[in-house]
């Protein structure tokens, strides 16, 4: 297959690829249909019915551009924070500002610091804008804080990325170690606290925001696509001082918010109600999946998360095999890609309906196992 001659020899040396593989392309690949989509830490119970509505009512003006200032959004995100419009910046999800990030502090070959197995869609920023990735192991399923900071000071990292609530094991820390860590950084090490779980989460895992907003080196990133259920509609924002945010007014797209998105978004912080009522259905599920994993002889790990990590108690192949068994019975999970990490599979919190066909097929693949 020919190629273009003249991409940069960074392009040309990456492969073409995606940190996932949706369910959609598994269905095409294996002619399978998915019937429990409960692998993609998607929000299964969906936005709000006031979300659908501001949508539905907003449709008409989908030929305007969105404002390219996302102005009311970035003031409505400053009250419902209790910061300054100022201090946010707003983008398609945290995967793009992620991108953002490394492109505005990583220069080619520059060490970034990261947990073996986190999350790949970071490393897969880092991979194409050059960077050169730095990882140390998980231990007891949890970053490991004091590694992650001998590391950045081992290779002068600009940037270290850190998820609280974590991603993929479900743990999590205390908003005091995650403050203390935050402070031992060096100054001229970034960090990205990823937050995209941070409404499932114990209110003791999360640092209150002023107690980093005035850290220049600390953008913290969060997501509607969670507890809010808008994954599709691709709304993310950053928390970080006023000049680190407007940073990301230099390289941003500034169209790249749609007029949807923001209305969806804006329409879901006004709901309250609602979140709280999703928040205690994701705890109801993780607890459903906890003890289907244990009546299959499995161990559930504790989550913070919307999704719960199960140990199967042998390697990645068997893990796989239980990813792969259970497609074949239309229910999509995924799993860890990095030893021991990958010792689990990894399930999304989801409605009863999806839970029961999740129940139902369990035994009959681990039996299929034996």
């Amino acid at each position: 297959m020919s190629m273009f001659s003249r991409f940069t020899p960074l392009v040309a040396s990456l492969p073409a690829t995606v940190p996932f593989v949706g369910p959609e392309a598994i269905e095409r690949q294996r002619g399978l249909t998915v019937m429990a989509r409960i692998g993609a830490n998607e929000n299964g119970f969906g936005p709000a019915p006031s979300v659908q509505k501001a949508i539905a009512d907003a449709i008409g003006g989908v030929w305007q551009y969105g404002d390219p200032e996302n102005f009311d959004l970035a003031a409505a995100l400053a009250a419902h924070l209790g910061t300054q419009a100022d201090n946010i910046a707003i983008g398609e999800g945290i995967d793009g500002l992620l991108g953002l990030i490394v492109r505005m502090i990583v220069e080619p070959g520059g060490a970034v610091v990261t947990s073996l197995g986190a999350y790949p869609t970071f490393n897969y920023h880092v991979n194409g804008y050059g960077g050169r990735l730095v990882t140390v192991p998980y231990r007891d399923d949890r970053e490991d804080l004091n590694a992650l900071l001998d590391a950045v000071r081992r290779e002068n990292a600009p940037l270290v990325y850190f998820a609280n609530p974590d991603n993929p094991m479900g743990s999590w820390h205390s908003a005091s170690d995650v403050v203390a860590f935050a402070k031992a950084l060096p100054e001229t090490t970034a960090l990205v606290l990823d937050e995209a779980y941070c409404e499932t989460g114990p209110a003791d895992a999360l640092p209150a925001i002023n107690a980093l907003i005035d850290l220049p080196n600390v953008i913290r990133t969060r997501t509607f696509s969670k507890a809010y259920g808008l994954a599709g509609m691709r709304v993310g924002y950053a928390i970080s001082t006023a000049g680190t945010a407007n940073a990301f007014n230099k390289v941003r797209n500034h169209f790249g918010l749609n007029r949807l998105a923001s209305v969806a978004a804006l329409a879901a912080l006004k709901d309250k109600a609602y979140l709280e009522t999703v928040v205690e259905n994701i705890r109801a599920s993780r607890h459903r999946i906890s003890d289907i994993a244990r009546a299959n002889g499995l161990e559930p790990l504790p989550s913070a998360t919307n999704f719960v990590a199960i140990d199967c108690g042998k390697d990645g192949v068997y893990a796989k095999a239980i990813v792969d068994g259970l497609m074949e019975h239309g229910v999509f999970i995924r799993m860890p890609g990095v030893a021991p990490l990958n010792r689990c599979i990894r399930v999304s919190a989801g409605r009863e309906g999806d839970m029961a066909l999740l129940e139902a097929a369990l035994p009959k693949v681990l039996k299929s196992l034996e």
